[in-house]
């Protein structure tokens, strides 16, 4: 009854403009910050620990703005959607797919990323790893708002992995979010501005497999509700090296990446949590400790 009652609301919202759901979206962005202690606190040390402590006040507004436009890029028709985005170097991804290698494109939590995957699959097939919520009522509307042709949803599990290995394969384009916090056995910790954060190694584990090239992507949400503009940029890093100096290499990229537009990142993430089962960075875990 949750899930149903979430989806009826959601695309009720679909309907309201998008300029009038990131007016709103700023107001609960300022709301839930002032009601929060927790979420206060984790959203200013992030954003001090990276150096953006300036964009405090921006970035409150742009989180509110990012849960408040979900339901337009959830549930609005996907001409409407698309019609809010303007596209940057694609010819860049277009390269990669000409090449048959297949393409690994990475996106952090940085502006509206949700409207990424729907602009990829316009253009071709795009498999994009996906971790179903920890809260099942939620499942119904995230999983069909996520729904669109030419794009697949791979569950973070063996099996969705074997899908993406496979998509590489076929020169087609996958997606992750190299942000993620992975769970135990699937990370490793590598430094994000300048504290250890257990980092998905995921992404260059396909990269040494396939050969498939690596590109960047986000997209910047515009003011005044004014649409978005995504862009897609190119991976200089070098993924020579053991597993914790290829994530190092990616999370560079994403800082590079969130430095073009810090207030839109999602500094409220629990980016530096320990995922249940792993010992912090530099600490032995209780299994190697009783060996």
């Amino acid at each position: 009854m949750t899930g149903l009652m979430l989806v009826a609301l959601f695309r009720f919202l679909s309907f309201f403009p998008l300029p009038l759901l990131h007016v709103i979206g700023a107001l609960l962005g300022r709301l839930v910050y002032m009601a929060s202690p927790s979420y206060r606190k984790r959203l200013k040390e992030n954003l001090e620990r990276a150096g953006f402590g300036s964009e405090l006040s921006v970035a409150i507004k742009e989180a509110g703005k990012n849960v408040m436009e979900l339901p337009f890029v959830w549930c609005a028709s996907p001409k409407r959607v698309l019609a809010t985005a303007t596209v940057e170097n694609w010819e860049l991804v277009q390269a990669a797919l000409d090449a048959k290698k297949g393409v690994i494109l990475l996106t952090p939590h940085l502006g509206c990323f949700e409207i990424i995957a729907q602009a990829i699959a316009a253009r071709t097939r795009l498999t994009a790893l996906y971790r179903p919520p920890r809260k099942a009522a939620l499942r119904p509307l995230i999983e069909g708002a996520r729904a669109r042709e030419n794009l697949l949803l791979a569950p973070a599990n063996l099996s969705g992995v074997r899908t993406m290995a496979k998509a590489l394969k076929k020169s087609e384009a996958i997606g992750l979010l190299p942000d993620q916090v992975p769970q135990q056995g699937e990370g490793v910790w590598a430094n994000f501005f300048g504290k250890p954060a257990y980092t998905m190694t995921l992404s260059a584990k396909l990269h040494t497999m396939t050969g498939a090239p690596i590109i960047l992507t986000y997209a910047q949400r515009l003011s005044f509700g004014r649409g978005y503009t995504i862009r897609f940029v190119a991976f200089e890093g070098d993924l020579g090296g053991t597993a914790e100096q290829q994530a190092t290499a990616i999370n560079a990229a994403m800082e590079k990446l969130i430095a073009r537009c810090p207030s839109q990142y999602f500094w409220s993430y629990n980016r530096y949590k320990a995922p249940k089962g792993v010992a912090g960075p530099g600490v032995e875990s209780s299994a190697q400790v009783d060996a």
